[in-house]
């Protein structure tokens, strides 16, 4: 129970952080725009954050020399996958799952900055 709360708080933080981001930009700009400017944001409000977080991937006991890296890991509890996309595709959504998996982090965002109005572009996935 205590986890799912902190998952909750922590997703309103992001979201909030994200909001602000779009209203000062709006939409258009790249990917990367977006994440560094997010990372700015959540670094100004004391959120704890990891940017272009590298996983290992173990495939059957072999570590493979991918280099696979998640946009951002909040509190290291929520996957935060960002895009710049007309439309929010279902392998987005299969997408943010695995790395949920891969991370075991219970709670994910998918944030589309590709949008008017940000609240449309926001899915909040749970395991």
């Amino acid at each position: 129970m205590a986890g799912s709360l902190i998952e909750e708080e922590l997703t309103k933080k992001i979201i909030g952080a994200a909001i602000e981001v779009h209203r000062y930009w709006g939409p258009g700009l790249v990917e990367s725009v977006y994440e560094k400017s997010l990372a700015v944001e959540l670094e100004q409000r004391a959120i704890p954050f990891q940017r272009q977080l590298k996983l290992l991937l173990n495939y059957k006991g072999v570590v493979l020399d991918e280099d696979f890296r998640l946009d951002l890991i909040v509190g290291k509890n929520v996957v935060v996958e960002l895009k710049v996309v007309r439309d929010l595709a279902p392998i987005f959504e299969a997408q943010l799952l695995t790395y949920m998996r891969l991370t075991q982090c219970r709670v994910g965002l998918l944030i589309n900055f590709n949008v008017p109005v940000l609240k449309n572009g926001i899915k909040r996935l749970v395991l």
